[in-house]
């Protein structure tokens, strides 16, 4: 199993951090290893001192593919989960300025929260349409909607798999929407997917 991510992805975070509009999506990966057990807390890794919280719609892949076809991408995927994707900012900024990649600030130990459920996606509206949101002790601290990324989730599916060949139980976190920021020892998180909550975590 290996879990797919989309970075920017959405036009205001592209902004809040400064980035440039990709032309294509920006693929990264993340280890098995890096999803954190359920009912565990997550711990701040001490080599760095500014990871933020990512909030992203996560689809769970339900059969083999490769060089899918958009329009047949919609097979490949009957569930619909919520995660968070760590990163560790600073570490990753020193690696960008190198020119290096990214994986050391993204893809570390308990990077990757997956919600313990999904949801099947004949009971969610349209897809292109759903409603997320983070909230950080108790406040809304990312407040996101499907409707605005720049490439929607059929056509991610389309285009990470023209390079990798997707397995049953893979995951493609979606991207993340303006709000991250960092989190600090004793926070709690919280994601909802369409008013349901999908995971509660909390920070050591």
């Amino acid at each position: 199993m290996k879990i797919i991510c989309i970075g920017r992805n959405y036009t205001d975070h592209i902004k809040e951090l400064a980035n440039e509009r990709p032309e294509d999506p920006v693929v990264f990966l993340k280890p098995d290893t890096s999803i954190l057990l359920h009912k565990q807390p997550f711990f701040i890794p001490p080599w760095s001192d500014d990871v933020h919280h990512e909030v992203e719609v996560v689809v769970k892949i339900n059969r083999i593919g490769r060089h899918i076809d958009q329009k047949f991408a919609h097979k490949y995927y009957d569930e619909i989960g919520l995660g968070i994707d760590f990163t560790a900012r600073d570490l990753q900024q020193k690696l960008k300025s190198k020119g290096l990649p990214w994986e050391k600030a993204k893809a570390f130990d308990g990077a990757a929260v997956v919600s313990r459920d999904f949801i099947d996606k004949k009971e969610l509206p349209a897809l292109d349409a759903l409603d997320f949101q983070l909230f950080k002790n108790g406040e809304l601290q990312q407040d996101g909607n499907t409707s605005l990324m720049l490439w929607k989730i059929d056509e991610i599916i389309a285009y990470v798999s023209q390079y990798f060949t997707l397995k049953i139980g893979d995951l493609i976190f979606t991207g993340t929407p303006a709000g991250v920021s960092r989190v600090e020892e004793n926070d709690v998180l919280k994601g909802t997917l369409n008013g349901k909550e999908m995971f509660e975590i909390k920070v050591k």
